[in-house]
C-alpha cells in the first residue's frame, strides 16, 4: 500500500539534499500522514489522512 493521503492525494515528493559544500544528493520527503478512523457513507473506515486535511476539517472522524 502506498502512503498517499486519501483526501487530497498528497504523497512523497523528491528533490535534492544540498550540503554546505553545495553537493547535491537525491532525497525524498514524506507527507505527514496519520491512520485515522473516518466516517465515509455512514460507515467508519480506517484511512491514511495528512495532518493538513485533519486540521482543516475535510474529514469527519469516527
Amino acid at each position: 500500500m502506498s502512503r498517499i493521503c486519501s483526501v487530497c492525494g498528497k504523497g512523497k515528493v523528491s528533490g535534492n539534499k544540498v550540503s554546505h559544500s553545495n553537493k547535491h544528493n537525491r532525497r525524498t520527503w514524506s507527507a505527514n500522514l496519520r491512520n485515522v478512523r473516518v466516517v465515509e457513507e455512514g460507515t467508519a473506515k480506517r484511512v491514511s489522512v495528512c495532518t493538513r486535511c485533519l486540521r482543516s476539517g475535510k474529514v469527519e472522524r469516527a
